[in-house]
């Protein structure tokens, strides 16, 4: 396989094994949306050197080393092989200065890591608690009660990463405005600062928001509306805190920016490219005169985030939990208003057809340009891996192939008419070690579907665990890597009561898909095969032993989701539905007070608990 200047492959091997040719028009969109003119390259260099622990390398010129603790050392022709990790600057003594970024080898992993966990869509993990959608609090108190009387030692979450703050609001977690900021839909309200004060208001509001939870359809925006005219109210009463002011100066120009996306956005709508032209540009003269004449909003989205940070903290207290990647970033949302000079214009993130979507899957996410991001010294990038690992034990980073190639869709075409552009990899994987060393966290690269040779080494090499699902594997447990996460499903596939019932495949017909019926009744007799149960045995006994299959892996993690727990027969997402679906919006049917006394979830935990659990 070639790959032109750009980037852009000359063809890839689909899941059949099948060689698909990369078209000239193809080639030619592309290289458009990135932004080529006429027929020269891009720029061959940038001013960004990546380079692992103990590395050398040439250099060509003497000059001076700043390193990130602000020591600066001379240096001649040669890097030395002793710079300590970080991000450091290169100092010629005529010219531009350079990033010099050092990273360690490998991610970080735990010793012995060997342990299980929940997969939980937080948002439809209520209380009695709630208003109408799982927050932070029911986070705390599932991760607390996981870990006290089960034995887990770990919790995958959904992306918790922020929508734009006006309605309809986005539902999907993987479309989200930004990567680097949470949802504040997320917050428990009653464990602000200052909500026991607030009296018979604040009740009000609290028990319209628990009338919420009658139905098992999650309605995002009677929600929210409900959770902004709380934290106003609260935030009028807020007299100021010094850890406030921290955060603020920790996170700096990031913050200020994406707190004053959310108060244009609440003027001028969601979507960035249809604001007032004076404002699609966040260095601009227009935008800074906007921020200091809504001052005190801006701080008001800022606080929200502040929020957000203390009560993740809370919650993540009892064990590791893994926070989750998203792909990309909503085209009109605040990552691609702050980093437009950066992302493609004319092209989104897809996958090419495989056996289980025969059209391909366009997810209408804009990609960095190589070579922009490169010349950005990978600010954006870092920023991303490190907003996301904040407060995390471990990182699940979504279609890791992404790091190495990633399948763009041109505007206007199917996605049978894309193709693969490469990426930097050993510069992505060593920033990934980097942040995940600092962090303290694992790093799992979720490696379903089309999947290059030799990546599935490369990541191991990095110690970033493999993702392995029963349903997609064609050998049992037992053959799984000892360097993975091992689960049943995802949010993408069927539950286990979905395929055992035949529920998963009658709801695709009644929406109108098309199904593949022959794949998912392959799938049902080979888990029938492997757990050694009759076709008729009852769906909570199958979830049970299932569970018991899994358990033999010899992964380090093993998940469960609480949808299986439950018996629940519909997915959380449907690929390739918009509205037939209700997609990332269907609460679980039990209360967390209910899931803590129910038997199967305690069935599940004694299956695949196995020794404890590395903290």
């Amino acid at each position: 396989m070639s790959t032109d200047a750009w980037g852009i492959t000359d063809g890839y091997r689909d899941t059949t094994g099948a060689w698909r040719a990369t078209s000239e028009e193809a080639r030619a969109a592309l290289r458009h949306a990135m932004g080529a003119t006429g027929g020269a390259g891009p720029p061959a260099d940038a001013p960004v050197r990546v380079a692992r622990a103990g590395e050398t390398g040439r250099l060509s010129w003497r000059g001076d080393l700043r390193l990130e603790d602000g020591r600066t050392v001379s240096v001649d022709d040669r890097l030395p092989d002793d710079v300590p990790l970080g991000y450091h600057e290169l100092v010629p003594p005529a010219g531009e200065v350079h990033r010099l970024i050092v990273g360690p080898r490998r991610c970080h992993l735990p010793e012995g890591l060997r342990t299980w966990g929940w997969a939980v869509q937080l948002y439809a993990a209520r209380s009695e608690a709630s208003w109408g959608i799982g927050d932070l609090g029911d986070l705390r108190r599932l991760a607390g009660w996981s870990a006290r009387e089960l034995g887990a030692g770990i919790m995958l979450i959904n992306p918790l990463c922020a929508a734009a703050p006006v309605a309809p609001l986005q539902p999907s977690p993987y479309f989200p405005t930004t990567r680097r900021f949470r949802h504040p839909i997320y917050l428990r309200v009653e464990d602000v600062p200052g909500a026991w004060e607030a009296g018979a208001d604040l009740a009000r509001l609290a028990e319209a928001g628990r009338t919420l939870n009658a139905g098992r359809r999650i309605d995002r925006d009677a929600v929210w509306a409900l959770k902004l005219r709380a934290l106003e109210r609260l935030w009028e009463r807020f007299p100021g805190d010094p850890r406030f002011d921290r955060y603020r100066a920790e996170l700096g120009a990031a913050l200020e920016e994406f707190a004053t996306f959310c108060t244009i956005a609440e003027r001028h709508g969601a979507g960035w490219p249809v604001w007032p032209p004076e404002y699609r540009h966040p260095r601009s003269p227009p935008v800074a005169r906007f921020a200091a004449e809504h001052e005190a909003r801006v701080r008001f989205h800022a606080w929200l985030q502040w929020l957000l940070d203390e009560q993740l903290a809370r919650a993540a207290t009892a064990l590791r939990v893994i926070q989750d990647l998203p792909i990309g970033v909503d085209a009109g949302g605040a990552d691609a208003w702050a980093w437009q000079d950066v992302l493609a214009s004319g092209a989104t993130v897809g996958a090419p057809p495989d056996r289980y979507t025969s059209d391909g899957q366009d997810w209408g996410l804009p990609p960095f340009v190589p070579f922009k991001l490169r010349a950005a010294g990978y600010a954006p990038f870092i920023e991303t891996i490190r907003a996301t690992l904040r407060h995390a034990g471990g990182l699940r980073i979504d279609h890791v192939m992404g790091l190495f190639r990633l399948f763009w869709v041109p505007r206007g075409s199917s996605p049978a008419g894309g193709a693969f552009v490469r990426y930097p990899a050993d510069d992505l994987l060593t920033i990934v070690a980097l942040e995940s060393a600092r962090a303290g966290a694992f790093v799992v690269g979720e490696d379903l579907g089309t999947v290059e040779e030799g990546v599935r080494e490369r990541l191991a090499e990095h110690r970033i665990l493999s993702y392995r699902v029963l349903w997609f594997e064609p050998g049992p447990p037992t053959t799984f890597p000892a360097l993975a996460m091992a689960a049943v499903t995802t949010h993408d596939l069927p539950t286990i009561a979905g395929l055992w019932t035949g529920a998963d495949v009658r709801a695709q017909r009644e929406i109108g898909l098309v199904p593949n019926e022959a794949g998912f009744a392959e799938m049902r007799e080979r888990l029938r095969d492997r757990i050694g149960l009759s076709a008729d045995a009852p769906v909570e006994r199958v979830v049970e032993e299932t569970h018991r299959l899994l358990a033999r892996a010899p992964s380090a993690l093993v998940t469960a989701t609480l949808d299986d727990a439950l018996a629940v027969e519909e997915r959380p997402n449907m690929p390739g539905t918009t509205t037939q679906w209700p997609n990332w919006s269907i609460a679980l049917p039990a209360p967390i007070e209910e899931i803590e006394r129910r038997r199967l979830p305690r069935a599940i935990a004694a299956a695949v608990a196995r020794g404890g659990s590395v903290r």
